[in-house]
């Protein structure tokens, strides 16, 4: 990542600011199957009561790649984290998907401009608004 890059645009990553800020104040708690790295305030620092956690993504910061292990340590919902307890997926958790929001594979629903079919007819409890 270049120095500009480093320096203006957040959504690449970390910023110039979240570099001193982990380097600074940040303990490495652990790393997912992604490469993300997940950091909790070495000096204690509490917000709203509870340990300031944060993560820094491998790649683009898109908050969907936070595996659901992970996701409950960061919101303090649970206390420890994936690294230090055997964590067993439920059976109703699925792997990672990526956000296709905005590309061509994003979900259109039926009846979708963008999907390209037709909306279904209104069932009649609908009365177009005639000026």
């Amino acid at each position: 990542m270049s120095l500009f890059s480093e320096i203006f645009i957040w959504w690449q990553g970390q910023t110039m600011g979240t570099r001193f800020f982990t380097w600074k104040s940040g303990k490495l708690v652990g790393t997912d199957d992604q490469g993300n790295r997940y950091f909790e305030s070495s000096k204690g620092e509490k917000l709203g009561g509870y340990p300031r956690r944060w993560v820094l993504y491998n790649g683009y910061a898109e908050a969907s790649r936070v595996p659901p292990e992970w996701h409950g340590w960061l919101h303090n919902t649970v206390a420890t984290p994936p690294t230090e307890e055997v964590y067993e997926a439920r059976s109703w958790q699925l792997p990672h998907r990526q956000n296709y929001t905005g590309t061509p594979k994003a979900y259109h629903p039926k009846g979708s401009i963008l999907g390209g079919g037709v909306r279904p007819r209104a069932t009649g409890d609908y009365e177009a608004w005639k000026p």
